[in-house]
């Protein structure tokens, strides 16, 4: 099942792209978490995620090695599984409060299941779509996908983890404009889609009051709930400090006067861009989003490639997770959005997100390595 040969044939224009976003990672966390002493580039933190980042790469080789087209036989036993998973979490002790992580007891690490469901999620409707064929246009189908999105996205959300369920949105969107899903159920969720993101961006650029839109709000979601929302927090109002103090140049290396003195809450998981941006300014900025643009470029062109059914939809799944992961991310820093915990792929600190984001870029490159096989 697994073939080394293909490892030599992926798209190399990719592995500079990953690795300098890697280094990226290091650099900030090395900074937030050495509390400005230089000779501690080696944290506790950077070793881990140096760790992490070695996992990634053997679970990266595995998943360009294996043909993506037998994953079909396991769809549904993963998608199963990580079902199993969101319903035991409610099942353990919560940690920080929420239900989110297993301790992992001879690691010493805890597991995020919610990481590998994004995953889960498009490799079941990839199976599911292709199988539909030319009934995939049918209501009944449309019913029977969002009942695949919606029952790991109602158990993210109880978790609770607003954002990694609404990351599950666009992926479902994309998934069924490519899969032939019926018009009207694409126009109804890019049309709600929209309204959300739109109001939600009101709300944050102060056009729509937050105070305001309260008791109206609050008749369909719990206030705590609705609280998530507020745009006027102290990590919302420190993020987008720490985004301005960096100006053009940034402060440089370890050398950050508010988000190294640790005014900036999560620096090297949640803020890490807003750190980053403190430290290597606008400059900095420029280069960190061309590595992304480049990565999502040709993630792109590997749906475009894809000879089967089952690959462009994978692929495209694939894709949508990883754009999606970026715009939350840097939206959430800048001000536009709430932070809702979603990680920048291959620069926040944690395991579950490299390794998860590892495992999906290889399944890319499973797909591109086979491009020209039927």
């Amino acid at each position: 099942m697994w073939d080394y040969r293909y490892l030599s044939r992926i798209d190399f224009r990719t592995v500079p792209l990953i690795l300098a976003l890697m280094f990226i990672s290091i650099l900030v966390i090395s900074s937030m978490t050495g509390h400005g002493e230089i000779e501690k580039f080696l944290t506790e933190n950077t070793k881990i995620q140096i760790r992490w980042f070695a996992v990634g790469w053997v679970v990266y080789s595995f998943c360009v090695g294996i043909d993506y087209r037998k994953l079909r036989s396991w769809a549904w036993i993963l998608y199963f599984i990580v079902l199993v998973l969101l319903v035991g979490l409610f099942f353990t002790a919560p940690i920080q409060n929420v239900h989110r992580w297993y301790r992992v007891p001879f690691l010493g690490r805890e597991f995020q299941p919610s990481e590998y469901a994004k995953l889960t999620v498009v490799l079941a409707l990839s199976c599911f779509l292709e199988g539909r064929g030319r009934s995939a246009s049918s209501w009944r189908t449309a019913i029977q996908a969002l009942g695949i999105v919606m029952i790991p996205f109602v158990l993210i959300l109880k978790q609770p983890n607003l954002g990694t369920a609404l990351v599950l949105y666009p992926i479902a969107l994309v998934m069924f404009y490519f899969g032939g899903i019926h018009k009207k159920v694409v126009a109804a969720m890019t049309v709600l889609g929209i309204a959300g993101f739109l109001l939600i961006g009101l709300m944050f650029s102060g056009v729509v009051s937050h105070e305001g839109l309260k008791p109206y709000a609050t008749k369909v979601i719990q206030p705590y709930q609705y609280e998530r929302l507020n745009p006027h927090t102290y990590h919302q109002k420190a993020a987008q400090t720490a985004i301005g103090l960096g100006g053009l140049t940034g402060s440089g290396w370890n050398k950050s006067e508010f988000s190294g003195r640790e005014w900036l809450p999560e620096a090297h998981t949640d803020s890490v861009f807003a750190a980053y941006a403190e430290e290597f300014g606008l400059i900095g900025v420029f280069f960190i989003l061309l590595f992304f643009f480049g990565l999502i470029y040709f993630s792109f062109q590997v749906t475009a490639g894809a000879k089967d059914t089952f690959g462009r939809l994978l692929s495209a799944g694939i894709t949508a997770y990883l754009a999606m992961h970026i715009i939350v991310n840097i939206g959430m820093m800048c001000g536009f959005l709430p932070i809702t915990g979603v990680p920048l792929i291959l620069v926040t600190f944690g395991g579950s997100s490299v390794v998860s984001a590892m495992m999906a870029l290889g399944l890319l490159q499973s797909i591109y390595c086979r491009r020209f096989m039927y």
